[in-house]
């Protein structure tokens, strides 16, 4: 991920039972080409070695507040140092002691000196502590003065319980870390994005469908929550975990997804239609598997619904952006499209190819609007995703 190479990420840990998969994090930040630093509670050090993170990370690991040296005070020095502060996890003692300007160890006076806007908390807890009115009151306050609080997940816990307080993804943290950095240049939007494939049932146990990922969809929608937005995801099945801070609806056939964008559509300011949406599908599904028969079987197919035309016939003030899977006449093709269906922008890319595309990782795309052309060369989806809206945010004044 392009954008958290070179960042200087300041991880702050606490002594709850979960620190142990802090360890991850830093591990992961490392490896995204972050410049990282650690700081400890007095308690942490007492669940993990401060040897532990520096040799799994690499990063300096600080400790003491008191270790003043050649006018080298710590809280002060690692805050300015600092381009997002991340304090993962948070003990419900240690978010009341940001909340209300408790400065007793080196994270909370870290957090005093903290000055930037890109700061994250992620508590956890106990269910019944979490869901205390004093904790909910000192995360509200959080969230007044800027931090981002990645709230917990639910499962079971430490103690035995079950309930909301467990330490989220890893991969949800850096979300959460990537957006803290990025300007909210579509805050107040609404985005609604749609991704992966549709499934057309021939009996219960066999279907149509094609080889989409999902991959593309999902990193637009994540990109787009990073830039402030409210983000819809209507997804046909994938693999893949809900992203941080989007409403993810899940849907299997064309007509579902349909449905459920027609509901959204309205609302929306923003709409990237990255699905691959089955054009055709079983006129009559039968009930029960099909048994193994004549040599040859035909399975009458009848068109669904073209919702991409449909949005387009209906649109009025969204900025509607169309997706093309080619696997020749590239921009002959997207061009056709885009007129025929009275979109604003289309986003074709060359699934032909073996390193781009469906499966991949990666995608080159080309972006077509009615009066220009912009090649975007091969990337990983999220940074690809990212160049997409900075592109539709220039060309329709998002900025």
């Amino acid at each position: 991920m392009k954008l958290l190479q070179g960042k200087r990420v300041l991880l702050c840990v606490t002594g709850g039972i979960a620190l142990y998969k802090a360890v991850g994090l830093a591990s992961s930040l490392r490896k995204l080409g972050v410049e990282l630093k650690v700081a400890m509670t007095p308690a942490a050090t007492k669940l993990v070695s401060p040897v532990t993170f520096s040799s799994v990370s690499g990063a300096s690991v600080y400790v003491d507040e008191f270790s003043v040296h050649s006018g080298w005070i710590p809280h002060t020095e690692l805050s300015r140092w600092a381009d997002v502060l991340v304090v993962a996890p948070a003990t419900a003692n240690t978010v009341a002691k940001i909340a209300m300007g408790v400065a007793d160890n080196l994270v909370t006076l870290i957090a005093m000196a903290f000055q930037k806007e890109a700061k994250v908390i992620v508590p956890t807890m106990n269910v019944r502590m979490y869901s205390n009115p004093v904790v909910e009151e000192n995360l509200e306050r959080l969230k007044a003065r800027g931090w981002t609080v990645v709230e917990p997940v639910e499962g079971s816990l430490a103690c035995g319980e079950v309930g909301k307080g467990r330490y989220p993804d890893n991969e949800i943290i850096v979300d959460a870390i990537a957006a803290s950095l990025l300007p909210k240049k579509f805050r107040g939007k609404k985005v609604l994005v749609t991704a992966g494939p549709t499934r057309e049932h021939i009996d219960p146990v066999r279907f149509i469908s094609n080889r989409s990922s999902g991959k593309m969809g999902y990193a637009l929608a994540k990109a787009a929550r990073w830039y402030g937005s409210d983000v819809v995801l209507v997804s046909g099945p994938t693999h893949l975990p809900a992203p941080w801070g989007v409403k993810l609806i899940r849907v299997e056939t064309a007509n579902q997804m349909y449905e459920e964008t027609m509901k959204h559509f309205k609302g929306s300011h923003i709409v990237l239609m990255a699905a691959a949406v089955a054009d055709y599908a079983v006129g009559e599904p039968v009930s029960k598997k099909i048994k193994k028969g004549p040599e040859r079987l035909v399975l009458e197919l009848q068109r669904t619904v073209d919702i991409l035309e449909e949005m387009g016939n209906q649109k009025d003030s969204q900025v509607l952006v169309g997706f093309s899977a080619e696997t020749h006449d590239l921009e002959e093709n997207a061009r056709e499209k885009l007129r025929k269906k009275r979109l604003d922008a289309i986003v074709a890319n060359d699934v032909s190819r073996p390193d781009v595309g469906f499966e991949s990782d990666e995608n080159e795309v080309v972006i077509l609007t009615e009066d220009g052309v912009l090649t975007i060369e091969k990337m990983p989806k999220i940074d690809l995703a990212l160049a997409i809206l900075d592109f539709l945010a220039r060309r329709f004044d998002f900025d």
